[in-house]
């Protein structure tokens, strides 16, 4: 009996078909979607479309690249360098702060997306508001030499000139994200919305530079749309963000 549904179930989701139809195609859409089922069953509700469309998702089947938006290509996932300085700085600081939430990270990692590639960098330490302070001064007492949450004046005065300036800065609740062997580091979607977001600490990745960060991060990587809009919300910026996508990514109208 559960063989039949698997069976059935791949039958009316009629995936060799679908891979056959799309394989030439960028990218598709929603009503594209909704017109092959319908040529193939012209009963069959919206309802029942939806619901193949989600599981074709959850399948990896397809890949949903925008707003109505698919692709037939596998995910892609970022995952940025860690350097033997962030997985020590991870380290140190999950012995002296074993139930904090921390989310460190190189900006360096955003010059893979650039055109014009800045020799300095800064290593991002969030964590929660509570903590940041003594996080600051624990490092400090550990020979570093961080930068507590700086203005522009303080970032371009004395931060900007060091090659990896550690900055200590509160972590934006629920922000996206993962976990690579270990360290707590940036997504895609964070990253992205955080560059949009702070001009100041990303200010060599502004105007002309963020729109080809974008447009690269997009076409090279599977970007979660929902997860951005959702941190760009808890940012404040969620409607100037959704616009600055649409001007920015092709897979959008």
């Amino acid at each position: 009996m559960h063989n039949n549904s698997i069976s059935i179930a791949s039958v009316k989701l009629n995936i060799d078909k679908l891979n056959s139809y799309f394989r030439e195609r960028e990218f598709f859409e929603s009503h594209d979607l909704y017109k092959f089922y319908s040529y193939q069953e012209p009963e069959v509700t919206a309802t029942t479309i939806n619901w193949r469309i989600y599981n074709l998702v959850q399948m990896g089947v397809l890949n949903r690249i925008g707003r109505g938006k698919f692709t037939l290509e596998g995910c892609r996932y970022f995952i940025p360098e860690l350097s033997t300085g962030i997985n020590l700085l991870s380290r140190k600081l999950h012995k002296q702060y074993p139930y904090l939430k921390v989310c460190i990270w190189s900006t360096s990692v955003i010059n893979e997306f650039m055109l014009h590639q800045p020799g300095s960098f800064f290593i991002l330490i969030e964590v929660d508001g509570v903590a940041v302070e003594s996080v600051f001064y624990f490092l400090k007492e550990n020979k570093y030499q961080p930068f507590l949450d700086p203005d522009v004046d303080m970032i371009n005065k004395y931060a900007s000139d060091k090659k990896d300036a550690l900055i200590v800065k509160s972590l934006v609740s629920e922000s996206p994200c993962q976990n690579i062997q270990g360290v707590k580091t940036v997504t895609i979607e964070k990253m992205l919305v955080d560059i949009y977001c702070d001009e100041n600490i990303f200010a060599a990745q502004q105007g002309s530079e963020m729109s080809h960060i974008f447009k690269e991060a997009l076409e090279k990587y599977s970007v979660n749309e929902n997860r951005m809009l959702r941190y760009a919300a808890r940012r404040n910026k969620k409607n100037a963000f959704d616009d600055y996508l649409s001007k920015v990514s092709k897979y959008r109208q």
